[in-house]
């Protein structure tokens, strides 16, 4: 195990960045949290991220020496190989290698949720629904019988997917979207996760407004729905 300080650098509405602070407190993982405003990064920030991006994970040495890593799957990983506690991979290769497949469909998700959320005329809502109704059906195919992703233990698929669900937390308060009408086994799932405490405080306490706030600001036609 790492004995290195770790600070984990985020945003508030971020999911990458969900995904390490939950395996973070999954496995039991003292860390620091900073957020930054990427609407005006700070030069800080800008000089340590390759990407400009969140997350990052700073890695403080004892003896002083810093190492920067980013990108969400890396950190994840990272933490799966130095850190104590549960194991968040199957020791299988062949299942690992199957959920690191499902973790890149997760940020394929991902991708059109930010189409959904921030589509601004029926035609993209539309679109970006059908894609998101259409993926989580294979996920859907996927699931057996829970409650997590690959059964009793909790994974970095669930990480993953954990923080893709607490956006229709949210959407659901403001408009019903259909998107898991049919899909009983991912419905589980998604109540399984939102129970569990390492999601829940992935976020703070206003997350749903701040998202709300998002939404507003790109004159969401999810908003426009709902009225």
């Amino acid at each position: 195990m790492s004995d290195a300080k770790l600070i984990l650098i985020s945003h508030h509405l971020c999911p990458y960045v969900q995904r390490a602070a939950i395996t973070l407190v999954e496995k039991g993982t003292p860390f620091e949290i900073r957020y930054v405003d990427l609407s005006a990064k700070p030069d800080w920030f800008l000089a340590i991220s390759p990407l400009g991006k969140v997350p990052l994970l700073i890695v403080r040495q004892d003896d002083g020496v810093e190492a920067v890593l980013f990108e969400s799957a890396v950190i994840c990983e990272y933490l799966e190989e130095t850190q104590s506690g549960a194991k968040l991979h199957p020791a299988d290769p062949l299942a690992r290698a199957r959920h690191r497949g499902w973790i890149e469909f997760g940020s394929s998700i991902l991708s059109d949720l930010w189409g959904f959320e921030t589509a601004k005329d029926e035609e993209i809502y539309e679109t970006k629904r059908k894609a998101l109704i259409e993926k989580f059906a294979r996920v859907e195919a996927e699931l057996k019988h829970g409650p997590f992703f690959a059964g009793e233990a909790f994974s970095l698929v669930d990480a993953v997917f954990a923080p893709i669900f607490r956006y229709f937390d949210v959407f659901d308060t403001i408009t019903p979207t259909g998107v898991f009408d049919g899909l009983p086994r991912v419905k589980a799932w998604r109540a399984e996760l939102a129970s569990r405490q390492s999601v829940r405080d992935a976020v703070t306490y206003d997350y749903p407004e701040r998202l709300k706030a998002f939404l507003l600001k790109h004159d969401a036609f999810l908003l426009k729905h709902a009225a």
